[in-house]
């Protein structure tokens, strides 16, 4: 079994079959001095026959997306998830800045595709879909991850910041907010609750993990942040 290559801000990381690849703020693979971000924080190793990525750190979480945005986890502290597509992106928030990174493996265990189809009898999740002005603040609040040149890191606006980019006010900002988490939240994505009743201290850095891992944004989205402003 061939051992998985990362790729992060335009660089290769090979990894190690005997002692495995950290990634974190002071390991094998450094992403940032992000005071925020664990010393290790992920980690790709083998066991069983299988290459997984394990979270280790004991706070942050992260999104995992297979290379079509179609298949997608949430790796939260302690849980681990094994290396079975040919492509992965690797998506995680440490204070107001989010990372990202992409495991290439070595064997193909299975493949997404838009070959798929449905049966008679089964049953599927609907797709997202958003309005025009949750569709905004979306791109508002992921403006710097997509316009990257080259992926890595990108700073997550704050709420103020992101409702002057709309030309909204606070409270317009907030209500489309909740909204958009709300409607998340009842399709299953975690991470935007932080309990019953109650909406997540990082909601804003979930949701663009998620909005950008499984696509349902794009850069081809960030021309909409140059129309008039529309609440």
């Amino acid at each position: 079994m061939g051992a998985p290559r990362i790729e992060f801000c335009d660089e290769w990381f090979d990894v190690d079959p005997e002692t495995g690849l950290g990634i974190g703020r002071e390991t094998d693979l450094t992403i940032d001095d992000n005071p925020y971000l664990h010393r290790e924080f992920l980690r790709v190793y083998k066991e069983f026959d299988l290459w997984w990525l394990s979270n280790v750190g004991s706070l942050l979480s992260a999104t995992i997306a297979d290379g079509t945005g179609q298949v997608q986890a949430w790796l939260a502290p302690g849980a681990k998830l094994p290396l079975v597509f040919p492509t992965l992106h690797v998506m995680f928030s440490a204070g107001s800045t989010t990372y990202d990174f992409t495991i290439h493996n070595g064997d193909d265990f299975f493949n997404t595709g838009v070959g798929a189809t449905s049966q008679a009898g089964t049953t599927t999740m609907m797709p997202v879909t958003l309005t025009s002005s949750q569709r905004l603040l979306v791109v508002a609040l992921a403006e710097n991850v997509l316009a990257q040149s080259v992926p890595g890191r990108g700073s997550i606006p704050a709420s103020a910041d992101a409702a002057h980019r709309l030309g909204w006010s606070m409270t317009t900002f907030n209500r489309k907010l909740d909204n958009v988490c709300d409607k998340l939240d009842k399709l299953g994505v975690q991470g935007l609750r932080g309990g019953p009743g109650a909406l997540a201290t990082h909601r804003r850095a979930r949701l663009v993990e998620y909005a950008v891992a499984s696509r349902l944004v794009s850069v081809e989205d960030l021309p909409l942040l140059n129309q008039a402003p529309d609440p």
